[in-house]
């Protein structure tokens, strides 16, 4: 099968992380994927911040679990490195062009070795006021909205589950 075929259909989401930080040249590598997604009328409105400093994480990591509804919780799951973007909901596709950015990154990650996963709940957590602050100090333009957090690291043994089977009616071809 083709590499990347292979890498699509076999990447899950890890939920369980080593310590270890990922390493830079994986990171640039996984970054550069997310500035190469599709944008609408390819204007690459959409903004990367990745984060590696610790309480940096665990600020964004509270804010995220204090709108899950668990302020006590870890919804980042130990993951060494966080990925925020943001989008430009001014333009109809800016949203979705974030969305893009996600996915290209969430691929690429498998690709260099390095696990993922996809959180929601960032466009709640940089509307509050701390979350404006943070924006602020890492130049986001007033407006952007968080489209999404991805984590990112190196999972323990058994952190992930096979892919379960697909469903029936998935497909369909006109």
């Amino acid at each position: 099968m083709n590499e990347t075929l292979k890498t699509l259909m076999e990447r899950r989401s890890c939920r369980a992380y080593e310590e270890r930080q990922v390493e830079k040249a994986a990171l640039e590598a996984i970054l550069e994927a997310g500035t190469y997604a599709p944008t609408g009328r390819g204007l690459q409105s959409p903004l990367i911040v990745a984060i590696r400093d610790p309480e940096t994480i665990k600020r964004v990591e509270r804010l995220n679990a204090a709108v899950q509804g668990k302020p006590e919780g870890h919804p980042f799951y130990g993951a060494p490195t966080v990925v925020v973007v943001f989008g430009d909901p001014s333009l109809s596709f800016g949203i979705a062009d974030g969305n893009l950015v996600i996915a290209n990154i969430l691929n690429a990650a498998p690709a260099v070795g390095v696990d993922s996963c996809y959180i929601w709940r960032a466009r709640e957590c940089f509307k509050s006021e701390e979350g404006k602050a943070l924006k602020a100090a890492w130049g986001i333009p007033e407006g952007y909205e968080g489209v999404g957090n991805v984590i990112l690291g190196y999972g323990k043994p058994g952190s992930k589950r096979p892919a379960p089977p697909r469903k029936a009616d998935y497909i369909r071809i006109i």
